[in-house]
């Protein structure tokens, strides 16, 4: 079952209707603040804290090798 054009702007009217354009607008701008925010936790926390910990860690590693 798809929807077409029609059925879409038909659907789109009725939740203008119902919530009202700065409702949408409020609830637009909170739900893209929240996929920002999840994006950037998401590539941000991951990627830094291994490569810090592994660099960390192969420099650990290369200096008690080096004896002096």
């Amino acid at each position: 079952m798809s929807f077409g054009i029609t059925e879409l702007i038909i659907i789109l009217v009725i939740v203008v209707l119902l919530f009202g354009t700065t409702k949408l607008k409020s609830l637009g701008n909170d739900l893209g603040s929240a996929i920002k925010g999840f994006r950037t936790a998401v590539s941000d926390d991951k990627p830094a804290d291994t490569d810090g910990d592994e660099s960390t860690q192969l420099a650990e590693k290369q200096e008690t090798k080096d004896p002096g």
